[in-house]
């Protein structure tokens, strides 16, 4: 099937392409939206906006917990805080609350920079390749 959206097109072209630590980013990158479009929602007042975004938000953090490797202690503490964001984000559901969200991006923001800098330097290493 083709695609006529030029934008469209790249962004499947990107995914396909795209080393697993940049698709891992690139998951970082569409939770983070999908919580400040939530957080604009709660402030409009919009709940079915609010439970869209947070539902896409929670399906990116489950994603990311199903693929994390647990056998090391790295492993088992990011699960634990990949949890603690889940609840977060169910929660700020729940309550309306953007307190809760807030907490949950903070952490979210945390990990994609972090991976951000890793899949940099994976690059450079490989690729001598910046950016």
């Amino acid at each position: 099937m083709a695609v006529n959206n030029p934008y469209q097109a790249y962004q499947q072209n990107k995914a396909t392409t795209s080393s697993p630590g940049e698709l891992t980013l690139m998951l970082y990158n569409g939770c983070l939206k999908f919580i400040k479009q939530a957080e604009q929602a709660i402030e409009k007042g919009n709940v079915q906006e609010r439970n869209i975004n947070l539902t896409k938000a929670q399906n990116i953090i489950r994603e990311l917990m199903v693929t994390l490797k647990t056998e090391t202690d790295l492993g088992k503490n990011m699960m634990s805080l990949y949890d603690f964001i889940l609840n977060r984000l169910i929660e700020a559901n729940i309550e309306n609350s953007t307190e809760k969200l807030k907490e949950a991006e903070e952490l979210v923001v945390s990990f994609r920079d972090t991976w951000k800098e890793a899949v940099q330097m994976d690059r450079k290493q490989r690729h001598g390749v910046q950016g």
